[in-house]
């Protein structure tokens, strides 16, 4: 299948605005793409790009003073099926996981582990582990919560989530992580993009989406607390810690975002 994938941002900027933007399709699906997601800007600034530690590929630019348009308007081939699901998969102990996976069992920005730690090991502490731990955290974290766009605030946190009941895919991914890592299962943030392919209506605004992934057996799995069944057609940007580390923009000044829109559309030929 093929899906339609964009983006349209407008900043306002007082004075001319550092800034790092996380808006490009992770490499990992590069091969995908069969029209390029080439960052457009207007009116046109330099652009520099670099990856940063998690192997994200990040675009900077120094916004002019006034109205800055982002957008870009892709094209990617996906195989169309739905997430992975694996109840085999197996939790391998702390001594036996790999290096680069260990950062991903500690505390961070918005998943305090620390906090979150007693509550997790009362609540999942007899759970079957390996996948089925995984999936009684996404039962849990998806009935737990309740979602709306007006509980999103930027800098809520996986304990105050838990504690308001309330949020948005973030939050709901920011939860889980946390509980796994509390039960000692690696968990890493993902963010991209995800249409309602597949899907029956009415469909919600579309937004860039954010899940987690959970490392079992030997690899990273797709889970997703906020809508918790497996879906068509994910997109993926960028992949980190949390939230923090995949923000779609890093701005060094003030700003205004004016407008945003997200495009996802499954494409017919």
């Amino acid at each position: 299948m093929k899906i339609r994938i964009g983006y349209e941002l407008v900043y306002d900027c007082p004075q001319p605005t550092p800034m790092i933007l996380t808006l490009s399709v992770h490499y990992t699906r590069i091969s995908d793409l069969l029209i390029p997601d080439h960052l457009t800007t207007d009116p046109p600034v330099p652009l520099s790009a670099y990856r940063d530690s998690y192997g994200n590929w990040c675009s900077r630019i120094v916004a002019p003073r006034g109205l800055l348009r982002l957008s870009a308007d892709a094209l990617v081939k996906d195989s169309g099926q739905p997430d992975v699901v694996a109840w085999q998969a197996r939790q391998i102990p702390v001594q036996e996981l790999p290096d680069d996976t260990l950062l991903f069992l500690l505390g961070s920005r918005y998943c305090e582990t620390d906090r979150l730690s007693e509550i997790a090991w009362q609540l999942f502490g007899q759970s079957p582990i390996g996948w089925g731990r995984v999936q009684a955290i996404c039962d849990y974290v998806h009935g737990h919560l309740t979602f709306g766009y007006e509980h999103a605030r930027h800098t809520k946190t996986a304990w105050e989530a838990f504690q308001e009941g309330t949020g948005v895919c973030r939050d709901y991914a920011h939860l889980a992580i946390a509980f796994c890592r509390c039960m000692n299962i690696p968990a890493r943030y993902c963010t991209g993009y995800l249409g309602d392919i597949g899907m029956p209506p009415p469909y919600g605004p579309m937004d860039f989406s954010g899940w987690f992934e959970a490392y079992l057996d030997g690899q990273w799995y797709t889970f997703d607390a906020r809508n918790n069944t497996p879906r068509i057609g994910r997109v993926l940007i960028a992949r980190g810690r949390d939230a923090a580390d995949v923000a779609i923009s890093s701005t060094f000044g003030p700003n205004t975002l004016k407008s945003f829109m997200v495009r996802t559309d499954e494409v017919s030929g």
